[in-house]
């Protein structure tokens, strides 16, 4: 009887353990969409507009949760990459217009998320950020380079937890939160330049081209892991495994909208409510709450884009050497040793070092943030129409193809975006 009493208790033990243990690409895909651009981004948010911009979290968990999912199944019932998938069955200058948009964005967003990494060691050190950016590039590269995949899911996963940071630091601030709640459920729009812009910039960050690539490359990579060598061994998915990808891919973007949330709220309740508007990346964010929510705050914010960019770097780096990697139909991977993919790798180190060169060259990639969000976000609604047409193809989907709600979720997602940017750019002509 005892015996089974302990077992009743250590049941939901088990169940939760079962659970974590199931999550993968989704969640680390979910925690690399806050890097430091999209702290950045959210902290420019905040500040300039308060809890105004509080719902679009809300508004976009299911949209980015939907797009994700399609990614993810993308590459578990094709046995492809997005990348790869593009190469054999769409014209090649579909493949080249995804390829250029994922490389320039994502050369930008590493050379900021470097650059902001750097500076906010800088700030709490004290030294010379020059030398913190080399560091990250080298630690980060050799992580990538010599570590085995299941090694690199963990170090990951791990590293979810500094996300957390920004929840603590939220509650720091004391906020008002009644006007939270009012703002969170009664959408607030402003027909200005400055609103639309951050609007277009809140949906570029969250829901961000790289992050297609690497959830359909990720799904490749663990059936790659498991022993899956070719794309026919690939093939297919049992219902089982589209719902546990579900859940790992709705858990994630859950809890990336959720840090988002009170990156948000915190510099709403603080710098907003003292008049500091003006706030153009996540180090000043970092910077400004000192003195106005506490030394503890402030570190809090600043520990979390240290944890974030180690997190979001190699995912931006990896979804490059991915998607080259499947365009040219080199061999890749994460468990592959260096000399077996030297493509791979290479194009992985490549971009890394020209992140690391665009601030070496002192170009200000840390306020070109902002910019490379709004392109995002522009440019995302055409890669998104394209991953519904893939979603939507018997010859690369098979049985697995769209059901109603996700086609539905799809073509909000990509109508919201584009009606989005639309607005914006017409605020430059009137």
């Amino acid at each position: 009887m005892v015996a089974l009493a302990r077992s009743r208790v250590a049941h939901p033990v088990s169940m939760a353990r079962r659970f974590l243990d199931g999550l993968g690409p989704g969640l680390i895909a979910g925690a690399a969409d806050d890097d430091p651009s999209g702290i950045s981004t959210y902290s420019t948010a905040g500040a300039a507009f308060g809890f105004a911009t509080l719902w679009t979290a809300l508004f976009s968990f299911p949209l980015m949760a939907a797009v994700q999912f399609m990614c993810a199944r993308i590459g578990m019932v094709s046995g492809r990459g997005l990348a790869s998938v593009l190469r054999k069955f769409y014209p090649r200058p579909l493949l080249l217009f995804a390829l250029v948009l994922l490389l320039v964005a994502n050369t930008v967003n590493i050379a900021a998320d470097l650059g902001g990494m750097a500076d906010v060691t800088s700030l709490l050190v004290g030294t010379d950020s020059l030398w913190y950016e080399p560091a990250y590039t080298v630690v980060i590269l050799a992580v990538l380079v010599f570590g085995s995949y299941r090694t690199i899911v963990r170090i990951f996963k791990w590293l979810t937890l500094v996300l957390f940071a920004y929840v603590l630091a939220a509650f720091l601030a004391r906020p008002d939160w009644s006007e939270i709640l009012r703002d969170t459920f009664v959408p607030q729009l402003v027909f200005s330049r400055q609103f639309l812009m951050t609007l277009v910039a809140i949906f570029g960050t969250t829901i961000s081209p790289y992050l297609f690539f690497w959830q359909a490359a990720q799904a490749v990579e663990v059936d790659r892991v498991a022993g899956k060598v070719t794309t026919a061994q690939r093939m297919g998915a049992t219902p089982e495994e589209l719902r546990a990808a579900r859940t790992d891919v709705v858990t994630g973007m859950f809890f990336s909208n959720f840090i988002m949330y009170f990156i948000i709220l915190t510099t709403g309740a603080t710098l907003h409510a003292h008049g500091q508007t003006d706030i153009s990346t996540a180090v000043e964010a970092a910077q400004a709450l000192k003195p106005l929510a506490g030394s503890s705050a402030s570190l809090l914010f600043a520990f979390g884009l240290i944890g974030t960019g180690l997190l979001g770097v190699p995912v931006l780096a990896g979804s490059v050497a991915y998607a080259v990697a499947e365009a040219g139909g080199w061999q890749m991977g994460m468990d592959e040793k260096p000399l077996h993919a030297k493509e791979f790798y290479a194009v992985l180190g490549i971009a890394m070092l020209a992140g690391m060169a665009m601030d070496f060259a002192q170009l200000d990639a840390i306020k070109m943030l902002f910019w490379a969000a709004v392109l995002n976000g522009v440019l995302a609604p055409p890669l998104i129409v394209i991953i519904l047409i893939v979603c939507n193809n018997h010859s690369v989907m098979m049985e697995h193809v769209n059901g109603w709600w996700l086609n539905i979720l799809g073509g909000i997602t990509a109508v919201v975006m584009t009606a989005a940017a639309g607005a914006m750019i017409w605020t430059f002509f009137h």
